[in-house]
């Protein structure tokens, strides 16, 4: 695996972490500042279903929007060229877990405080319905092992989205150790 770029021409980096570590937020200025795209795998799936990841759970359950999620996180591992957001759960497929060994992957790893102030009671994140605080805790300590096995380096994600972003850059681009940000 090189610095940012894969051999197939896949992402340069993939954003990976819970709801709330800022994986669309900070992906939009890793990706601006790089001057790449932006693809965000849970957008892939609301367009392909034609409907939000909401109504995908409630309509289709679980097990239908993973395997919408399998699709658009392949395809766009194969496919894209710029900067990867992928759903929080994405990582739960091991079939994922092992195409993501080929990409520089770097998960956000968010505070249960900041993350809740992030989520909010945020109703379309279907996950959370009911308690969101205490099933955001519960999801984040189920999925940790995960994000950290996937993981080529892992950034403290409580900061503010542009600092967070200067971590992204940093921690897989040489040429911006040490540059001004």
């Amino acid at each position: 695996m090189n610095a940012g770029a894969t051999e197939s021409g896949g992402p340069r980096v993939v954003l990976v972490g819970p709801p709330g570590a800022g994986k669309s937020t900070v992906g939009k200025l890793v990706a601006k500042r790089l001057a790449v795209p932006l693809r965000d795998t849970d957008a892939d799936v609301e367009a392909k279903a034609g409907k939000p990841i909401a109504e995908i759970f409630v309509d289709d359950g679980e097990a239908a929007f993973r395997a919408l999620e399998k699709d658009a996180v392949a395809d766009a591992l194969a496919h894209h060229c710029g900067v990867l957001s992928l759903g929080g759960g994405a990582i739960l497929d091991e079939g994922i877990r092992a195409l993501l060994r080929e990409h520089t992957v770097v998960f956000l790893d968010v505070g249960l405080a900041q993350a809740s102030r992030r989520v909010g009671f945020n109703r379309d994140r279907p996950l959370l319905l009911g308690n969101p605080r205490s099933q955001l805790m519960k999801l984040m300590e189920a999925r940790r092992n995960f994000y950290l096995e996937v993981a080529t380096v892992t950034v403290p994600a409580d900061g503010s989205a542009g600092s967070v972003a200067d971590a992204v850059i940093a921690a897989f681009t040489p040429a911006a150790k040490g540059a001004d940000s």
